[in-house]
């Protein structure tokens, strides 16, 4: 039940990146980034499935990307990804 809160609250951050950065308030987008890649390492990895597993992983890496507009774009997808894993997986 943790993981699924974990992931939720992911999910939401990454949106607010996307937004923040889509919004171009840059502070508030670099502030949630640092917040999705600590809601990264809360979640067992244990606990979900292998191919998220994998997106976990890329998470931090999307965020390290220099390119805003590609980082914003990616933030949202990820999102969605975890929102949608949230809800079916766990």
């Amino acid at each position: 039940m943790n993981d699924k809160i974990a992931i939720e609250s992911l999910s939401m951050d990454l949106m607010r990146v996307a937004l923040g950065f889509h919004r171009n308030s840059l502070k508030m987008a670099e502030r949630f980034s640092e917040e999705s890649i600590k809601r990264v390492s809360e979640i067992q990895k244990e606990n979900v499935k292998p191919y998220f597993s994998k997106i976990l992983k890329k998470i931090p890496l999307i965020l390290a990307d220099t390119d805003i507009d590609r980082k914003a774009e990616n933030a949202l997808m990820y999102s969605t990804l975890c929102k949608n894993y949230a809800r079916k997986f766990l």
